[in-house]
């Protein structure tokens, strides 16, 4: 006689692996995003997850993992083990973006900025930019430009400099 599996508390161990990878990855991503205010609090928290998010993912991955081989053995038919499966996998995938710093992704240095002579440019006039003046050359780099990138390579009467905030 076979005995009943314990299924709920594999999904229970699944879903909950899942939603702590998932808010580890994501809700330090949704706070600190560009042109969004960041609470002091919200900021704090979202440090502490990314401080934290390596190891909760890890965790979470390893209990999925061993969630699944659990469940694997019990459940017979095809399509719970899929999504079972699938669910483990996506764990593991968060555990693994966890370790990608995508603000690195996402902010690289502007190498080949584009200027326009200053009666072209349509700023709106509480606009923050960046202002360097060498020699008889001016550049202004808007903040708002600046924030994709955060470091703009330039030349200025030839002299190299870097603008960032």
């Amino acid at each position: 006689m076979r005995v009943q599996p314990p299924r709920r508390r594999f999904i229970f161990v699944l879903l909950v692996s899942l939603t702590l990878s998932l808010i580890a990855v994501v809700y330090p991503v949704y706070v600190i995003r560009p042109f969004r205010t960041q609470g002091a609090r919200e900021l704090a928290a979202a440090l502490v997850v990314m401080r934290w998010r390596p190891a909760i993912t890890v965790i979470s991955a390893l209990a999925a993992l061993a969630m699944l081989a659990g469940y694997w053995r019990w459940e017979l038919r095809r399509w719970p083990r899929i999504l079972a499966a699938a669910g483990a996998g996506l764990v593991c995938l968060l555990a693994a973006l966890a370790r990608v710093n995508i603000y690195e992704l996402m902010f690289h240095p502007d190498t080949r900025p584009a200027f326009l002579a200053a009666s072209q440019v349509r700023l709106d006039g509480r606009e923050k930019v960046i202002a360097v003046k060498i020699g008889e050359s001016a550049r202004a780099y808007p903040i708002r430009a600046i924030s994709y990138h955060h470091v703009i390579n330039d030349v200025v009467e030839r002299v190299a400099i870097v603008a960032t905030y």
